[in-house]
């Protein structure tokens, strides 16, 4: 194994922890950042936060994003908000609040000392958004909006409509701009990491190939940063773009570079059902639209293909509410996807297949008014309507779980710091802050935290041994790695197979959402083993 498994946490207690590992971390000079040459590989809310305060430092970064431009990263499909401990709403919010859902929602195997570290920057990432001109929604006094997600008691939820991601994104982006234009980011669109280049135990380079002339680069760093997302897309129909391939993280682990808890998946309960199998990838449609629309599918088997508006009240059952009354239809996400699940086996799943719920707008439109529900998710119906041909305003969506995030991912340290040394994993591509997540709003503050305020701080204590350290391109080291990646790429074209890639991967995702998704046996993970291998 490369490296060690040592997670460098300061002693003491949970909330002096940052403070204390701030306070006798090193530093690099400003005068020296320049001397320093950076690789982030991904543009998404945690890359393009990272090199753009990265490149304000005074580092020079080397940014590699797989689309034709940062704005069209992977983050700018979230849709329902992003969790902070503001103690706007009056409702008992902290950020001892704050970390203690955090914790609880990830079943109690996250680093709690990075977690709380998460929870404390929270307030933070606001204000630094509101400072780039982030539209947050507000309430009508001025002061900035919250609504509530699912598992947590309070609003803490902040929200740009159903569009936070782009939001949030577009701030993140115009940051990375404008260090691009003060020459302290290069950017690379259109180019995919194909490998890592390990020097003398650390890593000090990638392998890149250009999307669009496919020529092939050695790219040599004082250190590596991966914020490349998560693996979601194993299973293929997933909520995750199609770009989403992890070629990145999985090249890096062949390298040496260890997994972390790869087994926790979070299945999102609100999304749009499979409609055939021409599908390649499934739509969300945000956890915020359970603050208003009610869960339910029909008491009786006979009513399943019966229009929605026939079904009277009283043969409605609006399970969640039932089952979960202190959260209701905001239950966590794993207890709302389990219980469609368990509803839809029962054969009271609505739609093709039976494998959908209604979620119902009806008594919030009577209640609130359509202008407000419009107002509120507007963008999220018009998604809908576009995808299914009907109006939720009129007749309930339907919705059914789906994958959509990842906590798995490279195991790192307190710093971010991979077990192989000079190898840092930011955001979803790393393990270390949601444990088995079941919360929402939760992956849009760890990509901000890593990017905005967490790396730039931790990375010195890496760089301020490696002056004069980085290796040239012509080392033996890239030589041998960018061979090794000809000869893959040379084996794959050589195959002249009579299967499509598609096709493998199809029966591989599927194959894993039946026997690893919302429910998981020794038997079914058995046989799976067998019929993968």
């Amino acid at each position: 194994m490369i490296g060690t498994l040592d997670p460098k946490i300061s002693p003491g207690p949970l909330a002096q922890k940052w403070r204390n590992h701030r306070d006798h971390s090193r530093l690099v000079s400003p005068n020296n950042r320049r001397k320093f040459e950076v690789i982030v590989v991904g543009s998404g809310l945690a890359g393009g936060s990272a090199a753009a305060t990265l490149g304000e430092l005074g580092y020079r970064v080397k940014c590699f994003c797989f689309q034709d431009s940062a704005r069209r990263a992977h983050s700018i499909a979230a849709q329902g908000g992003i969790n902070a401990a503001k103690y706007y709403q009056n409702d008992g919010e902290s950020v001892y609040r704050l970390f203690h859902d955090t914790i609880k929602g990830g079943d109690f195997r996250a680093r709690e000392a990075n977690v709380y570290r998460l929870a404390e920057i929270s307030n933070n990432i606001i204000d630094q958004c509101v400072a780039q001109g982030v539209p947050f929604a507000r309430e009508y006094v001025g002061l900035l909006a919250n609504r509530s997600f699912g598992g947590a008691q309070v609003s803490r939820t902040f929200y740009a409509r159903g569009q936070t991601g782009q939001q949030l994104l577009l701030g993140c982006y115009q940051a990375l701009c404008r260090q691009i234009a003060a020459g302290t980011v290069r950017m690379f669109p259109q180019t995919e990491m194909l490998d890592l280049v390990i020097v003398d135990g650390q890593a000090k380079g990638i392998i890149t190939r250009s999307l669009r002339t496919g020529k092939i680069e050695r790219q040599p760093a004082d250190a590596v940063v991966l914020a490349t997302g998560g693996y979601g897309n194993v299973f293929y129909l997933s909520t995750n773009a199609r770009g989403c391939n992890v070629t990145a993280t999985y090249r890096a682990y062949k390298r040496g570079a260890l997994f972390a808890n790869p087994s926790f998946t979070q299945i999102h309960p609100t999304c749009i059902p499979v409609s055939g199998e021409h599908q390649s990838k499934l739509t969300l449609m945000s956890e915020s639209l359970r603050n208003d629309g009610r869960v339910w599918v029909p008491k009786r088997k006979e009513d399943r293909d019966r229009p929605p508006g026939e079904i009277p009240e009283q043969d409605r059952d609006y399970y969640l509410e039932r089952k979960y009354p202190s959260y209701g239809n905001l239950a966590p996400r794993d207890i709302a996807s389990r219980a469609a699940k368990e509803v839809c086996d029962e054969g009271r799943g609505v739609g093709p297949g039976g494998r959908g719920v209604y979620l119902d707008f009806a008594d919030a439109i009577k209640r609130l008014g359509e202008n407000t529900i419009r107002e509120r998710y507007g963008n999220l119906f018009e998604v809908y309507e576009k995808i299914t041909g009907e109006n939720a305003y009129k007749v309930p969506m339907r919705i059914y779980p789906a994958v959509h995030y990842t906590m798995g991912g490279l195991w790192v340290d307190y710093d971010l710091m991979s077990n192989v040394p000079g190898l840092f994993v930011i955001g979803e591509a790393n393990f270390s802050d949601h444990g088995a997540n079941r919360l929402g709003a939760s992956a849009l503050m760890q990509g901000l935290a890593d990017g905005y305020f967490i790396l730039p701080n931790t990375l010195p204590n890496y760089l301020a041994s490696q002056m004069g350290k980085r290796p040239s391109p012509d080392a033996a080291e890239f030589r041998d790695t960018e061979k090794d990646v000809r000869a893959r790429i040379e084996k794959l074209l050589n195959v002249n197979g009579t299967r499509s890639l598609d096709s493998f991967h199809r029966e591989l995702g599927l194959l894993l959402w039946d026997k690893c998704g919302m429910s998981r046996h020794e038997k079914g993970l058995r046989e799976g083993r067998t019929r993968a291998q």
